[in-house]
């Protein structure tokens, strides 16, 4: 099963994102936080969307606040931040947990799945790559950069 399927997913900015956003494309989902040593891959991220978007990836970030604290900017600080600092137009999702007793629906399912492994999200910018079909497929760690040969190899397995 997907876990995409009838899972309801929140922009940034409040607003439902529409099915279409992601239906039939690989994703590559990135919890992601503002203040962290790894926020720098923002431009990795944004070189791997605009790169393979034609071929239908998309990346989404998550911002999410639970390690170390260092995302506590608003929706609207988040957005100028990725805008103005990292030039990220890939779509971002509203704030959530990715661990713990509120941990999203998107997360339970990602964590929850064959690759994910039940294994709790260990820190900022950890990656899940789900195929055209709504299956995670891959998983890396936050040490793993955008431009890592086996995260692109991932991607591309998912895009096929």
């Amino acid at each position: 099963m997907s876990v995409l399927a009838d899972l309801a997913l929140v922009s940034l900015d409040g607003a439902p994102l529409p099915p279409d956003a992601l239906g039939g494309r690989a994703v590559l989902f990135v919890n992601v936080a503002s203040r962290c040593g790894f926020t720098p891959q923002y431009a990795g991220l944004q070189r791997l969307h605009a790169d393979l978007a034609p071929r239908g990836l998309v990346v989404v970030g998550v911002p999410c606040n639970q390690f170390g604290a260092q995302e506590p900017g608003t929706p609207a600080e988040i957005a100028s931040f990725c805008s103005l600092d990292w030039g990220v137009t890939f779509p971002l999702l509203a704030k959530q947990d990715v661990n713990g007793p509120d941990r999203s629906p998107l997360y339970a399912r990602l964590v929850g799945s064959a690759v994910g492994g039940g294994t709790d999200v260990r820190w900022n910018f950890e990656k899940f790559v789900v195929d055209r079909a709504g299956h995670v497929v891959a998983r890396f760690g936050s040490r793993t950069a955008p431009d890592d040969p086996a995260l692109r190899e991932a991607l591309e397995r998912a895009l096929a």
